[in-house]
């Protein structure tokens, strides 16, 4: 692949690409793709219709990663994306994804994908999904992911979901349905400043005996950005829920956490914890006293929170 500067910048800030790919990937910069591989286990093929792919993962494919990484260089341009990805019985793979929008200009530029997973019996993966944007134009950087998740018995799903920085404008929604035995890990990662806005939306239905869902957000709203999560489980089996919204909320920030459980089973256990608050001040001059600045404590605090 030939990339410019922005591109090479960008996938360091997404995928944590800055060496030429191995393995299978597809590369997607300002609506094209620029780079395509597929494997032996792992095929990627075009959606016909509508701008896409369809993934598809052999049964016991192990140790295997695709790369599916997006940036927009372009200040303006406007998408929508359809990835599905059907993995096989026992595989173990791991899928890294994220978009990054460079905007230099005074038109809004926006990604919308929809990734669709379908999970195999007693698979396994791990799913990165990464967001940034940077750019001096007055245009706005607008993502919004939509993760739909259908996993079969016996099967795990981790998702780690971040938003770095520099995204105006984001609503995130995450829809999961668990079989008997399934396992759904998330962690959530925000980032807002200026006057941003961020939404998350999470619908999790365990519909199988033993499965069970850990969903855990964190947050940090600054300036006067703001930030809200709703995000509900719905018990429908004997199963196993907890989420978890841990926020920081400075200067003029505004954060609302709506959480919902649902009990539709007797055997149904769901637990939610919620916090939000702001950066405690023994915290700052416990830093402050080693010889850092009120801003770098501030900065240190922030980046331990959401690692």
């Amino acid at each position: 692949m030939d990339l410019n500067n922005i591109q090479k910048y960008l996938l360091k800030e997404i995928a944590d690409i800055d060496a030429p790919l191995t393995g299978a990937y597809n590369i997607r910069s300002d609506s094209m793709s620029i780079g395509r591989q597929s494997t032996k286990n792992i095929e990627i093929v075009s959606k016909e219709g509508v701008s896409g792919m369809d993934i598809f993962i052999k049964p016991y494919t192990v140790g295997e990663t695709v790369h599916i990484p997006v940036v927009m260089t372009q200040s303006g341009l406007k998408e929508v994306v359809y990835n599905d990805f059907f993995i096989g019985d026992n595989a173990d793979v791991t899928i890294v994804a994220g978009c990054g929008i460079d905007n230099c200009g005074a038109h809004d530029s926006q990604h919308d994908g929809v990734h669709r997973f379908y999970v195999g019996k007693n698979a396994k993966i791990k799913y990165v999904e990464k967001h940034f944007g940077s750019g001096e134009g007055t245009g706005k950087r607008i993502l919004n992911p939509v993760t739909e998740v259908y996993q079969e018995a016996g099967s795990t799903c981790e998702m780690e979901m971040v938003q770095i920085k520099g995204v105006d404008d984001t609503t995130r929604k995450t829809v999961a349905e668990l079989k008997e035995g399934a396992k759904l890990v998330v962690r959530e990662r925000l980032m807002t400043h200026g006057d941003q806005r961020a939404i998350s939306d999470y619908d999790v239905r365990l519909n199988g005996d033993g499965s069970s869902a850990d969903v855990v957000s964190r947050g940090v709203a600054r300036d006067d950005s703001y930030q809200r999560l709703d995000l509900k489980i719905s018990g429908n089996a004997a199963c196993k829920g907890h989420t978890e919204c841990d926020s920081i909320i400075m200067d003029n920030g505004k954060i609302l956490a709506v959480p919902a459980l649902e009990a539709n089973n007797v055997e149904a256990s769901l637990v939610h914890e919620a916090a939000i608050g702001k950066i405690a001040g023994e915290q700052l001059i416990k830093l402050m006293t080693l010889g850092l600045t009120e801003a770098e404590a501030e900065e240190q605090i922030i980046n331990g929170f959401l690692r």
